[in-house]
């Protein structure tokens, strides 16, 4: 009896090794905020609708449209840009800002957003929420939210809201890579100002650059657009809203109609969800993307490119031209190569590469399978490498001394410094959604003041404007040395 009591507990023993160590490696062990927030799969209780599902009528949409119209929400802006006029009288012997006026001018727009976290972070397009200065979130139950930006990424149009609470409905992440053209697809949105409206189409195509976020952003970035066409029916006011497949999964944010009219008339276009997914959790940790670049000029192949460089066909994307002591450069890469693969996946246009390279951070290592002049293949391993030329994430600290209100900064050169003629503030250096830019402020302007307070560098910019709750009044000069004033709270 003894004897079957120790091999009974050799056995107890011997089976909860295997799996306290399967614990060890799959529980919930979170290393980033958006690990942790980012739970709609966790909740989500497969409704799949599958060849069962069809029948003499078509294809069932009722499952995935009553799981997903619940994490679909209305969002409302108000815009609102300040001016200030001077007075000079008063500023004569009160200091500077003193007795001028504010004037304001108001306006209002709609789109759509999905809710990606029980505890309130939603996904919506950059540009629903560009100059905002209030954002109001409506769920499909009418209940009614003050949202905040915690970031946004003009190069590929995404942004993420952050409302108060808990216990909303996540909707559950699908993969964009397995979708198939044809496949069935809902879009949910709240179009005309509608609440939540479904409506069906397939997959046209993948992978499409139709240059919308070049012609839209006016910044100095790179857009990152390889858009999945359908043909279900998108209206203004969807933009944010979700694309989904026949299961409830997300599988894109709608961004565009292509219409002359400004409204549907056969083609509309989402953002895939796997880049999605890269953008937002990289906004929830750290507040802005962690782009890394393979640092090539590429371009698609076509038959004058073909010929011209005497190519043996048409696949793949051209590298015209190989940045000095970027990452491709470092792994061997030549001008004139041409980019078959990022890794297993076949690459034959600058939009597909492109997606594949945005999923990833600096830092990352990637395997290009390159053909070279000679016609000969090889695989070329290279590490990701961020617009600094560095491998390393940004931490959140770092940015923080950079970063504030949607905008990073720069320290003045000794050339601005003598072509303005001052000796002390700090130039923006880019602006994404946010309050700074919300007030009509611009790239290349140099902040010189806050509170009448000089500005001597970046990070005692940015500590002012990241630790305050007060009203906040800036002195600017213009890149042709126009000093004005803008004011604002916090």
């Amino acid at each position: 009896m003894k004897n079957n009591i120790k091999l009974f507990g050799l056995g107890l023993l011997g089976g909860m090794l295997p799996l306290g160590a399967y614990l060890m490696l799959n529980g919930t062990s979170y290393n980033s905020l958006s690990e942790e927030v980012i739970d709609g799969n966790r909740n989500f209780h497969a409704r799949s609708v599958n060849l069962e599902g069809m029948n003499a009528a078509g294809p069932n949409f009722i499952d995935a449209s009553e799981s997903t119209i619940n994490s679909v929400v209305h969002v409302t802006t108000k815009v609102v840009k300040t001016s200030f006029q001077r007075d000079p009288f008063q500023e004569f012997f009160y200091g500077p800002g003193a007795g001028g006026r504010e004037f304001k001018q108001y306006g209002a727009g709609a789109g759509s957003g999905v809710i990606i976290s029980s505890e309130g972070y939603i996904v919506t397009n950059n540009h629903v929420i560009q100059d905002a200065s209030e954002i109001e979130v409506i769920l499909n139950d009418n209940s009614k939210y003050t949202a905040k930006i915690v970031g946004s990424d003009p190069a590929t149009d995404i942004a993420v809201l952050k409302i108060e609470g808990k216990g909303f409905t996540a909707i559950p992440l699908g993969n964009s890579d397995e979708l198939r053209i044809g496949e069935w697809v809902l879009a949910v949105g709240n179009p005309f100002n509608l609440t939540s409206t479904v409506t069906a189409g397939i997959v046209s195509a993948k992978a499409r650059n139709i240059n919308l976020l070049a012609d839209r952003s006016k910044q100095d970035i790179v857009p990152i657009e390889s858009f999945i066409q359908t043909d279900a029916a998108v209206n203004p006011g969807n933009s944010g809203g979700a694309l989904v497949n026949t299961r409830g999964e997300l599988v894109g944010i709608n961004t565009a109609i292509a219409s002359q009219t400004g409204s549907y008339s056969g083609y509309s276009f989402a953002v895939p969800v796997n880049l999605v997914n890269k953008v937002m959790r990289d906004l929830i940790d750290y507040g802005i993307v962690q782009r890394g670049f393979l640092g090539v000029q590429i371009s698609d192949i076509n038959q004058e490119i073909k010929e011209t460089n005497k190519l043996p066909s048409l696949k793949g994307v051209f590298i015209s031209k190989v940045t000095d002591n970027g990452s491709a450069e470092k792994a061997g890469v030549k001008d004139g190569d041409v980019i078959l693969k990022i890794g297993t996946k076949e690459v034959n246009s600058v939009a597909e590469l492109q997606e594949e390279i945005g999923k990833r951070r600096p830092g990352d290592k990637v395997s290009l399978t390159i053909r070279g002049k000679n016609g000969n293949e090889e695989i070329k391993e290279l590490v990701l490498r961020n617009q600094d030329g560095e491998t390393k994430l940004v931490s959140k600290e770092e940015i923080a001394k950079n970063v504030a209100l949607g905008a990073t900064f720069l320290e003045l050169t000794s050339k601005d410094r003598k072509e303005l003629n001052i000796s002390n503030g700090v130039k923006i250096g880019t602006l994404t959604s946010g309050k700074l830019k919300s007030i009509g402020l611009q790239p290349g302007m140099v902040i010189t003041k806050v509170n009448n307070e000089p500005v001597e560098t970046v990070e005692q910019l940015t500590t002012k404007l990241n630790g305050g709750n007060k009203g906040i009044l800036l002195e600017v000069l213009s890149e042709s040395g126009k000093k004005e004033y803008f004011g604002f709270g916090l």
